[in-house]
């Protein structure tokens, strides 16, 4: 079978599993599939980026991810005049005020030369700074929160339309990726992972803690859609005209149109990014890549800046991974600092890639689909084979509860199981690296 007959079958598969999710569960269902499996695989191809074309080895995916979300809620939500009001000078002045004393002592380690004097001279710096940062910001901060803390007790965003915070999402990403870049590129890969890690823990910890950021783990609710409120689209006769003469009921209509209309956008986003991605691995700069992936001496004999370029790509590749966390966001309509959790956004991420290919943007894209069809469903198929195991048991039985209860864990087991059986049959991934 040639490679694009098998890519072709793969990706029916795909298809034939989200159409048969509709069929069988609902089309809701399935639809939630469809476009959490677009923001997936969006996110696989950031990290084969930064894995599969450099072999960084990011283990920070969930930070990036979160800074997305918070995108779209400094940009899309409306400002909350009272608490800008009440503090929002104070905050802005004393974060002004925390970097310049970064900044400061930053120019007195370059300038000063070695000795008691430049250490004496930063810390001065940095404690003075700090102490007169707090000064400032405790106050603002307690004030902002104290405003209306049931619904609001933040700043509010821009108010702005959301799709816009989609490349703000990635941006913010960037950013954050330059900083640990510049500290951590240079250690080795399992020193880059554990720094990678711990900055997402500190990543997500503040946006849990500092509640006139977003409101912490109070969340944000009504996030703006990208799309037509459904509640609008069940009120407009012309469109339940045309959902009755569908015989499909105007509420499910309406929500299905509005699932079909992100499904769209993500499509696009996710068409565009490969094309790109195909283009930068196809081009000189994607061959110096691989070719540093492979042999980062060789490369740097040939007079290529491997930290550099290193550099490069982690950023791009967690650009995307931000913009993706912001739609991911807008799907879900809130901003829940607590449910960015590793095992989703991290490690589910780094199992897509590698059973769909490492190395392979194609192969990212089939991995982001197939096991996020898997995460979703193997819980309530996991359910039905547990009853049909247990079927001939007597009710009470120890064994059939044990075994009940245990279809909860499924989920877990499945992808452990699926990891092993391509590492063993097929290393390389579903679709591997050509």
């Amino acid at each position: 079978m040639s490679d694009t007959m098998r890519n072709t079958v793969y990706f029916a598969g795909i298809a034939v599993l989200i159409i048969g999710t509709g069929l069988v569960y609902s089309w809701d269902n399935a639809m939630f599939i469809l476009n959490f499996g677009l923001v997936s695989a969006i996110m696989a191809l950031g990290v084969n980026l930064q894995w599969g074309f450099a072999g960084l080895f990011n283990v920070g995916i969930m930070g990036f991810v979160a800074l997305g979300g918070l995108a779209t809620v400094l940009v899309s939500m409306p400002a909350v005049p009272e608490a800008w009001r009440a503090g929002g000078g104070g905050i802005l002045i004393s974060l002004l005020l925390g970097a310049a004393t970064v900044v400061l002592a930053v120019y007195a380690f370059a300038k000063l030369p070695k000795g008691w004097v430049r250490g004496l001279a930063m810390t001065v710096i940095l404690i003075g700074g700090f102490f007169l940062y707090r000064a400032m910001f405790d106050p603002a901060v307690g004030a902002v929160e104290a405003v209306n803390p049931a619904i609001e007790g933040y700043l509010g965003g821009l108010g702005l339309p959301v799709i816009v915070a989609w490349p703000v999402g990635g941006l913010f990403a960037a950013g954050a990726a330059w900083v640990i870049g510049k500290t951590a590129l240079g250690l080795r890969s399992d020193y880059l992972a554990i720094a990678t890690l711990g900055i997402a823990e500190i990543i997500v910890a503040v946006l849990k803690n500092e509640d006139w950021l977003a409101r912490g783990v109070k969340l944000v609710y009504g996030i703006p859609s990208a799309t037509p409120d459904p509640i609008e689209l069940q009120n407009t006769p012309s469109f339940v005209e045309r959902a009755t003469g569908l015989g499909i009921d105007p509420v499910q209509a309406s929500t299905l149109w509005v699932k079909l209309i992100y499904a769209g956008l993500f499509t696009a986003v996710l068409v565009l990014l490969f094309i790109l991605a195909q283009r930068a691995l196809n081009s000189p700069w994607g061959r110096m890549m691989r070719a540093i992936r492979d042999n980062e001496v060789a490369a740097e004999a040939m007079g290529k800046d491997v930290t550099a370029r290193h550099l490069q790509i982690f950023i791009l590749g967690s650009a995307i991974c931000g913009m993706a966390g912001a739609m991911a966001t807008t799907l879900d309509g809130l901003l829940a600092p607590q449910s960015y959790q590793p095992l989703r956004w991290t490690f589910l991420i780094w199992v897509m890639v590698i059973v769909g290919g490492s190395g392979n943007n194609l192969g990212a894209v089939l991995g982001g689909f197939l096991i996020w069809w898997l995460w979703v469903m193997v819980e309530p198929l996991g359910h039905y084979l547990m009853v049909l195991i247990t079927a001939g048991m007597a009710d009470g039985s120890a064994l059939k509860e044990h075994l009940l209860d245990s279809a909860a864990h499924m989920r877990l087991l499945t992808m452990g199981l699926v990891l092993l059986l391509v590492l063993r049959f097929s290393p390389r991934g579903l679709i591997p690296e050509r």
